[in-house]
């Protein structure tokens, strides 16, 4: 049997997958592995026989650049409209890891460590496959990767407990405050006792509340944006339940009968967006209420429902609920796509152009002092290009976004691929020291490394008054693992968790490259 594996490398990592994602749904008290199983499955199957472990570099290298390719698409927006937020964070950050890379030296001298084992341990301990190629560059021959698989398993398990705990808190965040993803939208009719412009409601100038269907008079239309409201009017508002209640206050008393229960004049529909056209625009831009008297109130995008703004970007797959005169809802869904077979083609172009650049930028050597250089990698490049193409969208008629059914689609397949892949290659090294006196100072050695890193981190995200939400973000991107962040994906559904992980993935895998160097050289 392990003949066979051997001369079909794609045979046994597709079955390292399968059951990996067998175990991945066992419950292991609090937690569940996820993700993670392909790679302790692999290191399984990898301990069996070296040969099943070889010729799998090009796959495990394209599951890491497909996964935070997709990464940083989905979180790029978010990432550069908070970076000011973020830049203490991440220079904490930095001296967080700075900090484990003098534990790791000062723990593994103790305990007899060599250099490059250190250094294996520090990339292990970590999860940094691009610092385990700094370090094994910089040491001249393999003694890194020892310590890199025996610690490897312990940083990711270690780190899904952490966030699980933090995941599980709950403590003030006065500088964080809740996603509007994270919060149910609700809808009600109002009637209005006071004169008011839509502008002065608390709340729609914040993009909190807005406002659909109006009847004056018997007559039912859309809300104009400009509108001034009248009292006697009735008006339905959309938005989160605080928010929403105090617009209620504000403009007079809920109403016992719902406007949206009537569409004989007024309706309202979601409406898949499909055309390329379309995707990366603004609502605003759209300009519904000029081109068919209508409004945008929510956009469902995978299962987090957002209220509607003028400037939130749409993207291929979301899902727009227009209110509309009713003999305007088919010329509705002509503009916006409104197709499923459609949206469900991914754009082979703007992907493969974008994963080139990212590749392409992860082989530019940026010299380092005293001699060496340092590369971002497959890693690091396609997640900051990822990054940026996310917020811009769009460059002409080149949409860079994927359909959010896509994206997880293929950052599922690219993890899968690279645990299973890591897995299996670093299973013999894993066989061979874990029960020795030496594994197991290597292994209480990066323990107290990622326990010390996980702690710090926690701690420094509460001093800057992040939610226990972006703090779990913070600490997968600081780890910069994968496996971590979809655990915490699986957990909750809160775009402050991939902004936390991308804010810290590039910066912290750039830190663990240098100083895993300075480990190797000391």
């Amino acid at each position: 049997m392990t003949a066979i594996l051997a001369a079909s490398p794609l045979l046994t990592l597709m079955l390292v997958v399968a059951v990996g994602t067998l175990l991945g749904l066992v419950r292991f008290g609090p937690i569940t592995l996820g993700p993670a199983g392909a790679l302790f499955v692999g290191l399984l199957v990898g301990a069996l026989d070296p040969r099943l472990g070889t010729g799998l570099d090009l796959v495990r290298t394209l599951g890491l650049a497909l996964f935070v390719y997709t990464v940083g698409l989905a979180s790029g927006s978010v990432f550069f409209h908070s970076v000011r937020r973020h830049l203490p964070v991440m220079v904490s950050a930095v001296g967080v890891l700075i900090v484990a890379g003098l534990l790791v030296t000062v723990i593994g001298s103790a305990a007899g460590l060599t250099a490059a084992v250190r250094g294996g341990a520090f990339a292990g301990a970590l999860t940094s496959t691009p610092a385990l190629a700094a370090a094994t560059a910089r040491a001249g021959g393999t003694e890194p990767a020892v310590g890199y698989a025996l610690t490897y398993p312990f940083g990711v398990v270690l780190t899904i407990v952490a966030m699980s705990a933090v995941l599980g808190r709950s403590w003030p965040a006065p500088r964080d405050q809740p996603s509007p993803a994270a919060q149910a939208l609700v809808d009600f009719t109002v009637e209005v006792r006071r004169a008011a412009r839509l502008a002065d409601v608390p709340g729609f100038a914040d993009h909190l509340v807005r406002f659909s269907y109006l009847c004056r008079d018997g007559i039912t239309r859309v809300v104009r944006e400009d509108e001034e409201l009248l009292p006697g009017d009735r008006v339905v508002i959309i938005g989160g339940a605080g928010p929403a209640a105090s617009a209620v206050d504000y403009l007079g008393r809920r109403a016992a009968r719902h406007l949206a229960h009537d569409r004989s004049e007024v309706d309202y529909r979601r409406i898949l967006i499909s055309n390329p056209a379309i995707a990366g625009r603004t609502v605003g831009s759209l300009d519904i209420p000029r081109r068919f008297d209508g409004i945008i109130t929510r956009v469902r995008r995978g299962d987090t429902e957002l209220l509607a703004h003028d400037d939130l970007v749409v993207e291929l797959g979301d899902r727009l609920r227009v209110v509309v005169p009713r003999r305007r809802m088919s010329d509705v869904g002509h503009f916006l796509g409104d197709s499923e077979r459609r949206v469900s083609e991914v754009d082979a172009l703007s992907l493969s152009l974008g994963l080139a650049a990212g590749l392409l930028l992860g082989l530019v050597t940026v010299p380092l002092p005293g001699g060496g250089g340092l590369t971002l990698g497959a890693a690091a490049g396609p997640l900051v290009v990822g990054m940026v193409l996310g917020r811009i969208e769009r460059t002409g008629r080149i949409v860079w976004g994927l359909p959010n059914s896509a994206n997880l689609t293929i950052r599922q397949l690219g993890l899968l691929l690279f645990l299973a892949a890591t897995g299996l290659a670093s299973g013999p090294a894993f066989a061979a020291q874990a029960f020795t006196a030496d594994g197991l100072r290597i292994v209480a050695t990066g323990v107290v490394v990622v326990a010390v890193t996980d702690l710090l981190m926690v701690v420094v995200a509460r001093l800057f008054g992040t939610s226990p939400v972006r703090a779990a973000g913070l600490l997968a991107g600081l780890i910069s693992q994968p496996a971590v962040l979809a655990y915490g994906t699986a957990r909750v559904d809160d775009e402050r968790l991939g902004a936390g992980f991308t804010a810290l993935f590039a910066v912290g895998m750039i830190a663990k490259v240098v100083l895993v160097q300075l480990i190797v050289g000391g």
